[in-house]
């Protein structure tokens, strides 16, 4: 079973191009296309946040309809970019966004692997936190299902990435977020957005990873004084296989490259 992970989409109104440069309308559309070409199709896709630029009614209806291809379930998470009562507004037949009356925090219970999210928007900053009623709304939805695996989506990674100025707003609360993990050993993975990169490293006794956006990427700059910019890498998403046993994440990198080419003729290793 696969679950699609895609994040920092930065859509914006037609015919506006994200810091003057980036037309991330199209490239969605490209990794829209990408996602339904996949040898395996997923059984869902999640979105953790930074679905649009500016939370404008707008963008979420231009969202709306670049997303429409997509075949199965999709799930959407606000990050600093969003606005939750747009996005709300702007799918009303995506019921999971009503789960939790102030906070976008939602389970999804239909798959072999249960998904939890977080909100950890702060509306108005760059930076996330995650506030007593959301750690506790956590650790309850965690106990409901202590058997299950799960993974826990959010947006803002729970770690410190080296790329200051990103971490500079990054996520507060992370030692309190911690705790209640590690007392969940049933989550497998927690899943963030926020960086524009593939990036992972332990947290609360699982992994934590962030995942590349579909359109512009952080520059990789691991120091505390990193300029604040972005570059034209490859665009790409993250794919989550449940084995069964475990979760196992690959890196998806979105386009046209050459190949696949065989490894082999004739049951032998291709010499020249």
């Amino acid at each position: 079973m696969l679950i699609c992970q895609i994040s920092d989409l930065h859509i914006r109104t037609a015919g506006s191009l994200a810091y003057g440069i980036v037309d991330t309308a199209a490239m969605l559309e490209r990794c829209v296309s990408h996602i339904l070409a996949l040898p395996q199709r997923p059984a869902a896709v999640i979105a953790t946040g930074d679905l649009v630029d500016f939370g404008r009614p707008e963008e979420y209806s231009r969202l709306r309809s670049l997303l429409e291809p997509l075949t199965m379930p999709v799930y959407l998470l606000p990050g600093n970019h969003d606005c939750r009562s747009e996005l709300r507004r702007a799918f009303p037949t995506h019921h999971y966004l009503g789960q939790s009356a102030e906070y976008i925090q939602f389970t999804v219970e239909t798959l072999p692997v249960r998904i939890v999210t977080l909100d950890t928007v702060v509306p108005g900053e760059s930076g996330g936190t995650l506030c007593g009623n959301r750690l506790k709304w956590l650790d309850r939805a965690l106990s409901d299902a202590p058997h299950r695996p799960t993974i826990v989506a959010m947006h803002h990674p729970p770690f410190l990435t080296g790329i200051g100025h990103m971490d500079r707003i990054g996520l507060s609360q992370r030692e309190d977020l911690a705790r209640v993990i590690a007392a969940h050993p049933q989550v497998e993975r927690i899943i963030c957005g926020h960086l524009h990169r593939s990036i992972t490293t332990r947290f609360g006794g699982t992994l934590a990873s962030t995942c590349p956006s579909p359109a512009h990427q952080v520059a990789l700059d691991i120091d505390g004084d990193a300029a604040d910019c972005f570059v034209m890498e490859p665009p790409g998403f993250h794919l989550h296989w449940w084995s069964g046993e475990q979760l196992i994440s690959h890196a998806a990198v979105i386009g046209d490259y050459p190949g696949p080419y065989p490894f082999r003729k004739d049951g032998h290793l291709i010499d020249g």
